[in-house]
């Protein structure tokens, strides 16, 4: 198998069309021609990932966020993206990113967030105009309301936060939870107009607390613990149509924010 029939599993499921026009998705570092002899799958590509999949035997990484965010105008080990770019090249290992082609993909990645945490009847939140299945964000149902403390607390739990910032818990039940991975601070919007009781995102600014409605809590749960699910995500899409390939969910993929609580 090739990196390009990979490439092909990972786009039927997230074209790179859907991708915002600040990204880079798709493949960062490597050749389409490339044959694969394992898949390291994970969050962001480290030094830890790239030894990783080399004691795997594994010479093609998926992450969901790009190693080659921005441009790089030279390649001299003069910062981490720089190193770990010239080591992959070094070491014959294929770089490719699933970014917001899978957040935004239908069934992506605030779906399986969603699924996570026992959502019910999802729907896009911040659909595209050109394709209304796609778009940033869901909005769903849990099965019967439950206390909002008791389930910012599933949360936590759910998700392994170590804490969780939230605005004042201006109700006591939750039952329609609007959400989006990653930085999603510019939809609290949305939610509000879709009467959410709880919106829950990450990288949430002082100001986005000051939510403009008494009736919505709005919480942030962390970047890294948003997206963690991408792993699962892309092992699903992957192993779908190749099961008998090798497909390693990273165990060094780790979360470079700690908390003293």
């Amino acid at each position: 198998m090739k990196v390009k029939e990979v490439a092909a599993l990972i786009e039927q499921f997230a074209p790179l069309t859907l991708q915002e026009t600040y990204d880079n998705s798709g493949l960062n570092i490597g050749s389409y021609e490339a044959e694969v002899t394992g898949i390291l799958l994970c969050v962001d590509v480290t030094e830890a990932v790239l030894d990783e999949a080399k004691a795997l035997g594994a010479n093609l990484i998926v992450s969901h966020h790009p190693l080659l965010f921005h441009p790089l105008r030279q390649l001299v080990d003069a910062d981490d993206a720089q190193r770990i770019a010239a080591r992959a090249v070094r070491e014959g290992v294929s770089l490719y990113a699933a970014h917001t082609s899978l957040d935004s993909a239908p069934g992506g990645m605030s779906f399986c967030l969603g699924e996570w945490l026992g959502l019910t009847a999802m729907r896009v939140l911040d659909p595209r105009p050109d394709c209304p299945d796609a778009g940033f964000g869901v909005v769903g149902e849990l099965t019967n309301p439950m206390p909002m403390r008791d389930f910012l607390l599933q949360v936590k739990r759910t998700l392994s936060v170590g804490a969780i910032r939230h605005s004042d818990l201006c109700r006591d039940q939750v039952q329609r939870v609007a959400l989006c991975t990653g930085a999603g601070g510019s939809l609290i919007r949305k939610a509000l107009e879709v009467d959410a009781d709880l919106y829950l995102s990450a990288d949430l600014r002082y100001n986005d607390f000051f939510v403009p409605s008494p009736s919505m809590v709005v919480a942030d749960v962390g970047h890294f613990e948003s997206e963690y699910c991408a792993i699962d995500l892309l092992y699903a899409i992957i192993t779908k149509k190749i099961a008998t390939f090798a497909v390693h969910k990273s165990e060094h993929s780790i979360n470079p924010v700690n908390y003293l609580v």
